[in-house]
């Protein structure tokens, strides 16, 4: 999938060998760094050609009023947006008055390449000048862990063969609000003339950042700003430092949008000029400007006193102690082994500092999906971040708490009790227009619900769960109750959305039902414990949340009554209670320039049919997995896997992990290698928007809960191996309970190790069905008679009979791409294609 001789294999490294402008924007999303709060793309430091010139702030965001052509009572009204604040990656370079501008440039050698190990991103140039000059230049970028708040850019830059005049101008250019003094938009800004696609941010036209206090003293240069509409304050500073043997000279320029610190160098041959950029970003969503400033003169005064060297070597450190816990490990896979080191990475560069702020869909990589939250971080992302960072969890968690009293507003605007959490937001409000797609996704309360259960099933944080946790489980609980309605003996759910975004509004959707039972019997049972084990918290809850002594039993009641959808017929579980009257979309005979549909159908034609654009059962019996048969969820995945499209990043996990789990295991390799490459090789066309931050750490979830069978269900921890063929070990940590554990998979083995100076001193698990222990010092070893049931190929499109008695016809609608509505009643040939499918 990929071009290996441009990006050549290196177990820790992404290793770029050769420019090229085709694909800007896919090297700018996957050279991109970042620490959680703020992200910087990959794009060259020259800061002219570029796709995005792009530097991102978790939360930092401006606000505009949505424009619905036909509004109506409760539609989202204001959208979010995340801003690209300034960029500080400029540091132009000039030999006797040329510029480097990497599109153009004579390049004799190349190499870019992010560090997995310090997270740095580094690149090395030797450019021919058209007067023959020989130049190296060698440049590192570096945000840094440690400090959120810190990115350190060096500049390196020699003249091997000859004297000659060399600048570095270091900038920093708000790009929000207009454009550098090359002139022209970056590529992402531009229209295009191609489709709309929904999964690209909008473009606000009116000025974003106004500027406030800005000047310049020696090597330090400030600019400041606040948002026009969402009134966020934000100030970045940047302080200069030089090294070199040569002659050179200062000089300096500020204005509202550019600073401007230029060094000049009479430059001999072979004697270096290094420039180390020092830059600091503070954001508030009140604090007046100038407290910021304060800030980052703090933050650098602190910082310039190390070395970039220095910067590296601690943040090696910080990243030694995230592998030894979070490092997957799959023997003789080289290419994978890169793939998933890339992926944890992004993982940790998407979460580990957001501190308060949540983990958006593309991190901080990119523009894509406005920076907006959500259900992705909760049901893809957290779990990783429980078994192996789990503080970074807690924190996530906390972000959805703390988001409670904008949630409990959005409830009772949909008339409903409890609390509606935002299907995409940043600072907690709806920001989705599109309501059937968006709002109508309420599962989301019970996927916030199963993160919470599932962070404290791994951690045993029964304080978090005792004093803001609770929180959330009782208001989304709260949520279902009023929500649902009673049917007979039976409680069922109407009008709402599953995963599955091409089938919207309907009644009784499997996954959230099943979720939502999830979520109330949780709620029922954490307030009971707490009312035993926990008197004074307790009580502490009840007076904050008003919670009424029947409450608990009502959920556990609606819990247990809720209607699951199974067909007798068609011997499946429906995806909802009108999915198997719909026809079958023919996904085998829908021309690959008709993908993802999304783009090439209006909604309405795709709600007709029975066609997936994610897995929405099949990942409901992944994280439900306890409450199915083996036999039912052959069934179901046997009949789901051929109607999914895949045109969401997400759906590949849950895929994965079941095609594993159910046996079709060289289909469940194929889904992992999707999820694994979806960026790396651009593999739904749109990984220049961002990293997918959730098909990264579902990559985990499909390692750890598919090849290796991991499940944590009613809290306790077991496996169940589906090693693929060609793998000869699978070796990996998981945190549980405060105890480190080492894992390794073997054919014919299961290996479970604790480490030494964990919380507890045992850890039981199961190996299907069987108990063991793993004690400190001492490995547990499993043998494995199989790896599973093993099933060939991949399923194929069937009819099954529906309740009534008939069967659907597998259909391809015309695309307007193609022909219109008009051309397909004059052609014959030109009507949708039916054909028979044997059952």
């Amino acid at each position: 999938m990929i071009d290996r001789e441009r990006f050549p294999i290196d177990p820790w490294r992404l290793v770029e060998t050769r420019f090229d402008e085709d694909d800007l924007g896919v090297t700018e999303t996957i050279f991109a760094t970042g620490n959680g709060f703020l992200g910087m793309r990959a794009d060259h430091p020259e800061g002219r050609h570029a796709h995005e010139h792009g530097t991102f702030i978790n939360g930092f965001h401006e606000t505009w009023p949505i424009q619905h052509a036909e509004s109506a009572y409760g539609f989202a009204e204001v959208g979010q947006t995340i801003v690209n604040v300034p960029d500080a990656k400029i540091m132009r370079v000039y030999v006797d008055d040329e510029p480097m501008s990497i599109d153009i440039a004579e390049i004799s050698e190349y190499e870019r390449s992010l560090d997995f190990r310090d997270a740095s991103q580094n690149r090395r140039i030797r450019w021919v000048t058209p007067s023959g000059k020989e130049v190296l230049l060698e440049s590192s970028r570096l945000v840094s862990f440690l400090d959120r708040h810190l990115a350190v850019l060096q500049m390196k830059v020699t003249v091997l063969n000859a004297d000659a005049p060399v600048v570095i101008n270091c900038q920093i250019i708000n790009r929000q609000d207009g454009e550098d003094v090359y002139g022209g938009r970056p590529a992402a800004a531009r229209n295009t003339g191609e489709k709309t696609d929904p999964r690209k941010a909008e473009r606000i036209s009116e000025r974003v950042l106004v500027p406030q206090e800005y000047w310049q003293v020696g090597a330090r240069s400030t600019l400041s700003y606040r948002t026009s509409s969402s009134g966020m304050t934000l100030a970045v500073v940047a302080d200069h430092t030089i090294e070199t043997e040569n002659e050179y000279e200062s000089r300096g320029l500020i204005e509202p949008d550019i600073a401007k610190n230029v060094f000049r160098v009479e430059a001999k041959a072979g004697v270096p000029v290094t420039v180390t950029k020092y830059v600091s970003y503070h954001t508030s969503r009140g604090v007046p400007a100038a407290e910021l400033i304060d800030r980052g003169r703090r933050t650098l005064d602190r910082s310039t006193s190390a070395s970039a060297e220095e910067h590296r070597a601690r943040q090696r450190e910080w990243l030694d102690d995230f592998w030894d816990r979070s490092d997957v490990r799959i023997a003789g896979q080289d290419s994978l082994q890169q793939a998933t080191r890339w992926g944890l990475l992004q993982a940790a560069m998407a979460s580990a500092r957001a501190d308060g702020w949540g983990v958006p869909a593309k991190g901080m990589t990119g523009s894509g999906y406005s920076g907006h939250y959500f259900w992705d971080t909760d049901v893809y992302v957290l779990p990783f971040l429980d078994y192996t960072s789990p503080l970074w969890a807690r924190n996530a968690l906390r972000m959805r708490a703390g988001m409670l009293p904008a949630a409990r507003r959005r409830a009772a605007e949909m008339s409903e009790g409890g609390a509606l959490i935002p299907w995409r937001t940043i600072n907690g409000e709806e920001a989705s227009a599109y309501y059937a797609a968006g709002t109508a996704q309420y599962h989301i309360n019970a996927d916030v619900a199963y993160a919470l259960v599932k962070y404290v099933r791994a951690t045993n944080d029964v304080h978090f769960m005792a004093n803001e946790g609770v929180d959330l489980l009782v208001e989304t609980a709260r949520l279902w109750s009023t929500l649902g309605f009673w049917r007979d003996s039976s409680f069922h759910i109407h009008g709402v959305t599953g995963p599955d975004e091409y089938t919207t509004v309907v009644n009784d959707n499997l996954f959230t039902n099943v979720m939502a039972r999830f979520n109330l019997r949780a709620a029922a049972s954490v307030v009971r414990e707490l009312a035993e084990r926990a008197p004074a918290e307790y009580r502490a809850m009840v007076d904050r949340l008003k919670v009424l002594p029947d409450e608990p039993e009502r959920w556990e009641r609606q819990g247990h009554a809720m209607h699951i959808p199974y067909s007798e017929e068609a011997r499946i579980h429906p995806q909802d209670a009108q999915f198997l009257e719909r026809e079958l979309w023919d996904l085998e005979h829908t021309p690959e320039e008709h993908r993802p549909l999304l783009l090439h159908f209006h909604p309405l034609v795709i709600y007709r049919f029975q066609v997936l654009k994610q897995a929405d059962v099949v990942l409901a019996e992944f994280l439900q997995g306890n409450y199915f048969t083996d036999e039912e969820k052959l069934a179901d995945f046997e009949y789901y896997d051929p109607l999914t499209t895949g045109d969401s990043t997400l759906s590949a996990v849950a895929q994965a992990v079941m095609a594993a789990e159910v046996g079709y295991q060289d289909l469940a390799l194929e889904y992992f290698e999707h999820s694994l490459f979806v960026d790396l090789a651009d593999l739904h066309g749109n990984a220049s928007d961002g990293v997918h931050i959730a098909a990264a750490g579902g990559a985990w979830t499909a390692l750890v809960s598919g090849f290796a069978g991991m499940r944590d269900f009613g809290g306790v921890l077991s496996f169940d191996p589906r090693l693929p063929v060609e793998w000869p070990e699978l070796a990996f940590p998981l945190t549980w309970h405060g105890t480190r554990l080492d894992v390794t998979v073997h054919r014919d083995e299961i290996i479970v190790e604790a480490r030494a100076g964990g919380e507890v001193d045992e850890v039981p698990f199961r190996v299907r069905g069987t108990s063991f222990t793993a004690r400190a010092g001492e490995a547990t070893v499993v043998p494995l008679a199989d790896q599973g049931p093993v099933r060939a190929g991949r399923p194929v499109l069937r009819r099954r009979q529906r309740d009534d008695g008939s069967q659907p016809n597998a259909t391809v609608p015309p695309s307007t791409d193609v022909l219109s509505v008009i051309a397909s009643e004059i052609d014959p040939s030109a009507a949708p294609v039916r054909r028979d499918i044997d059952e």
